[in-house]
């Protein structure tokens, strides 16, 4: 591996996390109803998802699960099931507050595991990670260390990236507060970009 293979490697990946996509929606719909810390916990269970691809795909299971048609339909519609859930509980929750705070710990907790799971039964990452290292592996070197240092590298950029989201955010969901009518809707954006994420999994094609 080379720096202007790594470089070229990390343009794409952050290329592609800035595109609309199931993950920076939904830290999108976190930090806009509760607020950037919210968003950051469910970034960091996101990233820790992405572990759990980066693992996959090195030790080859995402080539598993891409090939047998049944095992990817499970992680899709479960993956789709997760998230229409969740709109529904933000579709029924008429708070208008921000809730998350830094001594919120339980709350903290339950968006890290949200974040985790959200990632986890989202094919698309295995399936983006598959078609994407080959393309800058070098033969000629250890492929399975290369697979890591792409995969941290994806790792990194893609924390960055959602917590700058999550910044951004909270300050798009302060300035809808300020009107009592939006402010209420705030539950019901969330939950329509949840049903979104979901639909769009549910769709997913190899």
């Amino acid at each position: 591996m080379d720096l202007l293979s790594l470089l070229s490697f990390l343009g794409v990946a952050v290329l592609l996390t800035l595109m609309p996509g199931p993950d920076n929606l939904f830290v999108l719909a976190q930090s806009i109803a509760k607020g950037k810390n919210a968003g950051i916990f469910t970034t960091l269970g996101l990233c820790t998802g992405l572990l759990v691809h980066i693992t996959a795909a090195t030790i080859g299971l995402s080539a598993l699960v891409y090939q047998s048609s049944l095992a990817f339909s499970i992680v899709k519609y479960a993956g789709s099931a997760y998230l229409l859930y969740l709109a529904y509980k933000s579709f029924r929750d008429k708070s208008t507050h921000v809730t998350m705070n830094n001594e919120d710990s339980l709350e903290s907790k339950s968006l890290y595991k949200k974040g985790i799971i959200m990632n986890v039964l989202n094919p698309k990452v295995s399936l983006f990670f598959l078609a994407l290292f080959p393309q800058f592996i070098n033969y000629d070197s250890s492929v399975t260390l290369q697979m890591l240092l792409y995969g941290f590298t994806f790792l990194v950029q893609a924390f960055v990236i959602f917590a700058l989201v999550s910044f951004f955010a909270e300050g798009v969901g302060r300035f809808l507060r300020k009107s009592p009518k939006i402010s209420r809707k705030i539950n019901a954006l969330q939950g329509s970009l949840f049903t979104i994420i979901g639909v769009k999994i549910a769709f997913t094609e190899k």
